[in-house]
């Protein structure tokens, strides 16, 4: 693994991303970043409110418009996501809080689908025996959207290993 990690960050593109002083460099990969993770979480965050009763003269339905732009912003999280994890590799793939993170955001993504199967497909409602189990999923998917950016934040404090170079 550790010739894996050194091969990386000695590639051209995660050398620029840790040292170019562009902005377009780490800077702006970590603002796609944010605005990603805040596209993706907030909608998510927006329907599971929904669902809790939050806005309850907003249709539920009417939230499904929303689910492209969260996928965009999952992608645009996911690609710059990835970019920042080639800037340092040896940080990110040896520190347990990232591997916890990129746990929570597969759940996040699974509750996500269970919800929307649910409300926007089966077109379970408030009314509905099934509406209980609904709101749990819903209620689990904000904790869990909480924990990914919880953990994507302690990633920039919890590391022991910034580079491969370095023991």
């Amino acid at each position: 693994m550790r010739a894996f990690l050194v091969w990386l960050e000695a590639t051209g593109f995660s050398t620029w991303m840790r040292e170019s002083p562009s902005m377009l460099a780490f800077p702006a990969i970590l603002c796609c970043h944010t605005i990603g993770m805040g596209i993706a979480a907030g909608i998510n965050g927006a329907i599971a409110l929904r669902i809790l009763g939050v806005g309850p003269d907003v249709p539920l339905a009417e939230l499904k418009r929303f689910l492209p732009v969260m996928w965009f912003g999952f992608w645009l999280n996911a690609a710059s996501g990835v970019a920042l994890l080639v800037a340092y590799p040896t940080k990110a793939l040896t520190n347990p809080v990232f591997h916890l993170k990129l746990g929570l955001v597969a759940l996040s993504l699974v509750l996500l689908r269970a919800i929307a199967r649910r409300i926007f497909d089966d077109g379970v409602s408030r009314g509905d025996s099934a509406f209980g189990r609904v709101k749990m999923l819903a209620a689990v998917s904000l904790a869990s959207w909480a924990g990914v950016i919880t953990s994507g934040r302690l990633l920039a404090y919890t590391y022991t290993r910034l580079m491969a170079d370095f023991r």
